[in-house]
């Protein structure tokens, strides 16, 4: 009952997630551009108030001329994510110009990073057109038509190819259903053009369909991405998992943070086979960089589904729970949520929830309880142990006492009073 309760905002696939074990973790960690910097401290310092086990290794991405003559990511860089397997990463600037390559793309691709996941769901204390938005899109990350294959046919007209695979396509549908199983999700989304782009999008689409049998307990439905645009702006909760290409997945994803409020709001990560970078998604912002007024909750959320990545799922929860807080609360919003805060007072605000809370009467005692429960049944309680049980899950039904780890504003004491007045 009470796992019910506390919902995750930031699942995801724990596939590749068995190697790490017990102990310090080394992770790469990218500042970024513009408010990355800004952003990066403000986690880092939630992260050590939550004493999470993290040892960071820290990065400039900044591109470099590489002896093609073509700007790219710094050896150091490469060989960082290459060692720790799991990095996470602040927004980055690709210069427009001849020579440059998108930093983001060349990440994704130098370790294979092919699936993207961003879920995107309502939050309390966040304004917006929804209130039941729980949707996760996963992008296919290193082909369609950011393989980066284009040219000058002659003057004035420009060839891009878009590159669909039966490999990446496969396993990005199998990822999306692992995902869904894992995460308890009941649908998988497949969004195509195969009706215009009939090769490409239809091999697509029909990896889709091959994978969906091997899962017959989540339904499966296939749709136009227009048609996906459309029902989503009219009735998000329609959806719960969309698999699709690269382009589509681009465009989709920014829609749905749309509709839970904004880029400054959403996780997101990259997974690979042997590897996992966590970002997030919203641009340098270099108009408000140095002065204090970046949201760093996108990327905090980041950190906190690499902290489930990690298996540190305790520490994950911890840090959720504060940002939670801080945003139900409304009291240290930063400018594009509507309130007048700061980059730095938005983390305080947090790092000062996240801490132990002994001695502060705000605990939660419901998992000691229902462990007590289970003792009183092995001694063969079991009148004693049902009163206790149903006393319980009858305040917490009623949602009058619950704690602030569950969403209410009551007191340890007060919640174990109320279970006693239900003896």
């Amino acid at each position: 009952m009470a796992a019910r309760i506390i919902r995750k905002i930031v699942p995801v696939s724990r596939s590749g997630a068995a190697q790490y074990s017990s102990g310090v973790r080394k992770v790469t960690l990218i500042p970024g551009h513009g408010i990355g910097p800004e952003i990066t401290v403000a986690v880092q310092k939630i992260f050590e108030a939550a004493k999470v086990p993290i040892e960071w290794d820290e990065v400039d991405v900044t591109a470099v001329r590489g002896p093609d003559g073509k700007m790219g990511i710094p050896q150091k860089a490469i060989d960082s994510v290459n060692a720790n397997k799991i990095g996470l990463k602040g927004p980055l600037m690709t210069p427009v110009g001849k020579g440059y390559r998108s930093l983001n793309l060349a990440l994704r691709k130098e370790f294979d990073l092919y699936a993207n996941v961003r879920p995107c769901k309502s939050m309390e204390g966040i304004k917006t057109l929804y209130d039941n938005v729980d949707v996760v899109t996963i992008r296919e990350n290193t082909e369609g038509e950011y393989s980066g294959i284009e040219h000058e046919i002659v003057d004035g007209v420009v060839q891009s190819i878009k590159l669909i695979t039966e490999e990446a396509s496969m396993r990005v549908a199998e990822f999306a259903f692992v995902f869904a199983k894992e995460n308890k999700r009941k649908k998988v989304t497949a969004v195509h053009k195969a009706n215009i782009m009939r090769m490409s999008d239809g091999l697509f689409l029909r990896c889709c369909r091959d994978v969906a049998t091997k899962y017959p307990d989540i339904k499966f439905e296939e749709r136009y991405l227009d048609t996906v645009c459309l029902n989503m702006v009219q009735d998000p909760a329609k959806f719960d998992v969309l698999v699709m290409p690269n382009l589509y997945g681009d465009i989709m994803s920014d829609l749905c943070s749309g509709l839970v409020g904004g880029l400054g709001l959403t996780p997101s990560g990259n997974i690979g086979k042997n590897g996992a970078l966590f970002e997030s998604v919203h641009g340098t912002a270099p108009a408000i960089a140095g002065k204090d007024m970046a949201n760093p909750t996108a990327l905090l959320l980041s950190g906190v589904m690499m902290l489930r990545h990690l298996n540190l799922h305790k520490e994950a929860q911890m840090i959720e729970r504060a940002c939670f807080r801080v945003l139900r609360e409304g009291k240290v919003l930063t400018p594009d949520l509507g309130g007048t805060g700061t980059c730095s007072g938005y983390t305080a605000e947090v790092h000062g929830t996240a801490p132990d809370l002994a001695g502060k009467d705000m605990a939660n005692p419901t998992a000691l309880l229902l462990s007590a429960i289970m003792m009183l049944r092995h001694l063969k309680l079991h009148e004693d142990a049902e009163r206790i049980q149903n006393a319980c899950y009858q305040v917490l039904k009623e949602g009058k006492a619950l704690t602030g780890d569950l969403g209410g504003t009551a007191k340890c004491s007060e919640y174990t009073n109320a279970i006693i007045s239900k003896l």
